[in-house]
């Protein structure tokens, strides 16, 4: 199965997320509500989630804050997100408490993000870029969360959450 560790920012910030503009623009595929999360570690395949849970519960995951925004941006050529600041601890706490598994850990820093859309070629992000968005929250959980591919898109399903500072 396909796993990766997030978090998800709370109701007030997505309600604030969910009034950005997204303009009807070929090539670019917008996400919806459901999907949207800072991922702290992409894992890829494996065969069997328990021992990630258990290793997430057995490491010191520390709560934050984390801030969203200010403005919409680009990140590559082909995601519009929004940046996530202040999950760099978390992010590397998770990655030492999962590196034996999955995909071999990232060794780019980390750049938290939430994505809004994916751009195609030739999507061009001008006008919709600069949107601005200015949140906190606490982070007071991260989870373990498993991909499905669906014909109208991807669907995630939290498989295990693990409080923070509990």
């Amino acid at each position: 199965m396909r796993l990766f560790v997030g978090v998800v920012p709370p109701e007030g910030v997505l309600d604030a997320i969910e009034r950005l503009a997204r303009p009807d623009r070929p090539g670019v595929r917008w996400t919806r509500r459901q999907q949207w999360h800072v991922t702290l570690r992409f894992l890829g395949e494996v065969d069997d989630p328990d021992p990630v849970a258990a290793a997430l519960d057995a490491a010191p995951l520390a709560p934050c804050d984390a801030r969203v925004g200010p403005a919409v941006r680009t990140l590559g050529h082909h995601v519009l997100c929004l940046p996530v600041a202040g999950l760099d601890d978390l992010a590397r706490a998770v990655v030492e408490a999962t590196a034996g598994f999955g995909q071999p850990p990232d060794d780019r820093p980390f750049r938290g993000h939430l994505t809004l859309a994916r751009l195609r070629r030739p999507a061009r992000p001008s006008g919709l870029t600069g949107g601005r968005l200015d949140a906190r929250f606490p982070v007071t959980d991260v989870r373990l969360i498993r991909s499905h591919q669906e014909p109208d898109g991807v669907r995630y399903e939290d498989l295990h959450i693990v409080r923070l500072g509990a």
